[in-house]
């Protein structure tokens, strides 16, 4: 994997957990397809994520730590994260690893997928 993937998958997840949409948008190409991890489906293109993110937060409290990048054979990014999700009154809902899928358009984030194992 590439330095300047890596620094691209960092600065998202960074930005996600500092709340900073617009900052984790710069990092998705503009037809970007992203899970709704606790709703099941995909949400597409960077209004609907901004939405969806938007709505999210109100309801939990996410944070999504990167601890391994792994190159796939196919071409997309596994990238191991710990997630711990919270609701409002700090009540945690799930703390665990998951696997965060990522496919690459134009040296932007196209599509995550998630695997739990």
């Amino acid at each position: 994997m590439t330095a300047e993937n890596k620094d691209l998958i960092i600065k998202a997840y960074t930005a996600f957990n500092s709340r900073d949409i617009d900052m984790a948008l710069s990092t998705f190409h503009p037809n970007i397809e992203w899970p709704k991890a606790f709703e099941g489906g995909y949400v597409n293109g960077h209004d609907d994520i901004k939405a969806y993110w938007t709505r999210q937060w109100s309801e939990i409290n996410p944070t999504v730590k990167p601890l391994q990048f792994n190159e796939r054979q196919e071409g997309t990014v596994e990238v191991i994260v710990h997630q711990k999700v919270n609701d409002l009154d700090n009540n945690t809902i799930f703390d665990g690893t998951v696997k965060h899928i990522y496919t690459l358009q134009d040296d932007l984030l196209k599509r995550m997928d998630i695997e739990i194992d």
